[in-house]
């Protein structure tokens, strides 16, 4: 607390000295969404380089005078959270003032901002994430408030804990952990009792991309249990992107890539391979958009697939078929297609990559 409370202070110090100095204050963070400022490193993914481009937050500028404003204004609230021990979400910061901050996009991107500019992860900043995602399969743990929580599979699945850091005394006989991009396919396999039917294993969903918390809770588990973890992803550049994201982390938040990112995580499905070794009618494949093209194309760029040539021929594949595939598609084989006879001949004969 007194790290977070000092490095405010810092800041606020600086903005008096330029006041009494008749200066115009300024603010300078890092140009988190700038390639330029990211190196990748095989063993942990996207981080931002020590010394960055950085771009200057002017309270004299009318550009940037409401941001600077904002920024002092979320610094405040954030100070007194840590002072009185108390959490907020960025929806209930939002809520404060929804005239005064616009959309809850300035939120969030001003929140990484000071994040990025202390150099503390956020939820130290005592501001928790809205939580998107589930956990089902063999997992127990604690929460915080000493909430006793089981993951245990059933019908129904439990939301990520809102604090991944407070949580203690985990629980686990997986052998394995499988990310599933998406909720309904999420809820298929808990519906067919996969937990159960394959060996004990941990299932979560981000329900599309991920959110903070989800990324924190798949780390932490990976910390706390080193078990392999596999992704099921749609054989589209959008999936591909979710999976990266889970692996390597995301340009904008380079700067916390070591709590976030697990890059042992392997590609076990949906391949674009795979389609052409199931004989998937073309019939029930979609068509590329220009937007997927797009996509694609900025993915064989990136710096993170020269060190995975398994997964470069596969988005050569799906480059030269110009179709993609949901999950989805393996039902036009058989309804439990997925669960009963694709995803356990996956983890039985390697087919992961």
């Amino acid at each position: 607390r007194s790290e977070v409370l000092e490095a405010i202070e810092n800041v606020i110090e600086g903005v008096l000295k330029s006041l009494a100095q008749k200066k115009a204050p300024v603010l300078t963070v890092a140009r988190r969404s700038d390639w330029r400022n990211v190196e990748f490193i095989d063993s942990v993914g996207l981080q931002m380089v020590p010394r960055c481009t950085t771009k200057q937050i002017r309270s004299d500028c009318p550009r940037s005078a409401s941001r600077f404003a904002l920024m002092l204004k979320i610094l405040s609230m954030i100070y007194k959270m840590v002072q009185s021990n108390t959490y907020a979400t960025k929806r209930d910061i939002y809520y404060t003032d929804t005239q005064l901050f616009g959309s809850q996009l300035v939120v969030d991107n001003i929140i990484n901002d000071i994040s990025c500019m202390l150099k503390i992860p956020r939820r130290s900043l005592h501001i928790l994430s809205t939580v998107n995602g589930f956990v089902a399969g063999n997992l127990s743990y604690t929460e915080e408030d000493g909430t006793k929580v089981n993951c245990t599979c059933g019908a129904t699945a439990v939301t990520v804990p809102s604090n991944v850091q407070g949580i203690k005394n985990l629980i686990s006989h997986a052998k394995f952990m499988l990310i599933v991009e998406k909720d309904a396919t999420f809820q298929r396999l808990l519906d067919d009792d996969f937990c159960n039917r394959m060996s004990p294993c941990i299932m979560i969903t981000g329900k599309g991309i991920p959110d903070l918390n989800t990324r924190l809770f798949v780390r932490k588990l990976w910390d706390s249990f080193q078990i392999p973890i596999f992704t099921l992803m749609d054989a589209d550049p959008h999936g591909v992107e979710i999976m990266c994201i889970y692996k390597y982390g995301s340009v904008s938040m380079s700067f916390e890539a070591h709590h976030l990112t697990v890059p042992s995580i392997k590609w076990l499905g949906l391949l674009p391979s795979d389609l052409e070794r199931l004989n998937i009618h073309k019939d029930v494949l979609i068509p590329f958009t220009k937007q997927d093209q797009k996509k694609l194309a900025s993915l064989q760029k990136r710096p993170y697939i020269a060190y995975q040539p398994m997964w470069k021929k596969e988005l050569e594949i799906m480059a030269a078929s110009k179709l993609k595939a949901e999950i989805q598609v393996l039902t036009s084989l058989s309804s439990h297609y997925l669960s009963r006879v694709y995803l356990p001949n996956k983890l039985q004969f390697g087919g992961w990559i």
